[in-house]
């Protein structure tokens, strides 16, 4: 992806967790037409404002990392939103990319793809193999399409959209809501509060025994953008896993983010709450044999969310 000056790179999405991430390393790595707009500029899932404005902006290049997200309660609660709004969103960018000529796209799903028992860790191939877990199924049918997509286009109209598949991430401009947030925030407000508050205890949903991987944002950006100035849709495959390789049980998050917080209170598990999938680590061989690695550790990246969730409370 190697840019004139006057090529246009749309970071779709660009207020988001990932969105944000990939326009600042865009930003550091001296990127500067860089195309954005908000929702209430542009509305993803109106099919004729897409057309109209891709036709008018023509962009180069295309991030799709719009989407609508949440955690399990949000999956539960929302089914219908989740399928509907990610299908239209990314089906009318990818198909709007190809009607203008943009000469490479990359699609971000989630590593909820996967089946619920999915071999550990999960290799690009379990794709498919089995049935999905059942909190979050509309919203990995959406993305599992999405990939789907994106490999037709590529077949039919040889097209370079690459697809990648992120673990769980967090950082800069994640969402604190309690209703709507994944794991990691909800810990570091909920331990944030309970430490205000004094409290003695702190709920946690679920056992604590599911594991998950964690991948800081920036980290994120990072293997995107990389992936776009190296790798071709061929090179990559129908989609790659990002993530960093290793994971943790939510027990072993809680006790982390709450020695980060300063929270010296004890930890409730509420086992009323569902846990969701038991495991979902990704195997990511094939991002590191196209080069790139994550470089920000977990005790690391939680210091920084912690840091960011500070700034935006204050």
């Amino acid at each position: 992806m190697n840019y004139a000056d006057t090529d246009k790179i749309y970071v779709a999405g660009h207020r988001g967790l990932v969105g944000s991430a990939i326009v600042r390393n865009l930003q550091a790595k001296g990127y500067q037409n860089i195309l954005t707009r908000t929702h209430a500029e542009l509305d993803l899932i109106d099919q004729a404002a897409v057309r109209r404005f891709f036709e008018t902006e023509k962009p180069d290049h295309v991030f799709l990392a719009a989407a609508k997200v949440g955690g399990i309660l949000a999956n539960n609660t929302y089914p219908a939103d989740f399928i509907y709004q990610n299908l239209m969103i990314q089906s009318n960018i990818i198909h709007a990319s190809y009607q203008n000529g943009v000469k490479k796209l990359l699609f971000l799903g989630s590593s909820c793809i996967y089946p619920k028992q999915a071999p550990q860790p999960m290799r690009e191939e379990h794709l498919l193999t089995g049935p999905l877990e059942a909190t979050n199924e509309p919203y990995a049918i959406a993305k599992i399409a999405g990939i789907k997509m994106c490999g037709a286009y590529n077949r039919q109209y040889g097209t370079d959209y690459l697809s990648v598949m992120p673990t769980n991430l967090y950082g800069p401009g994640d969402n604190y809501d309690l209703d709507t947030s994944h794991v990691m925030p909800a810990l570091i407000r909920k331990m944030h509060e309970a430490k205000q508050r004094g409290d003695k205890t702190a709920k946690v949903w679920g056992s604590g025994t599911p594991k998950r991987e964690f991948l800081y944002s920036d980290d994120m950006a990072d293997a995107c953008v990389y992936l776009m100035q190296h790798c071709a849709a061929k090179d990559v495959g129908e989609f790659v896993n990002i993530g960093v390789g290793e994971d943790v049980t939510i027990r072993e998050l809680a006790k982390l983010v709450a020695k980060t917080v300063g929270f010296e209170g004890g930890l409730v598990f509420d086992t009323s709450k569902p846990d969701g999938t038991p495991q979902k680590l990704l195997d990511v061989s094939r991002l590191t044999g196209l080069g790139w690695r994550a470089k920000t550790g977990l005790n690391e990246g939680v210091i920084k969310a912690y840091q960011n969730y500070l700034e935006l409370t204050a």
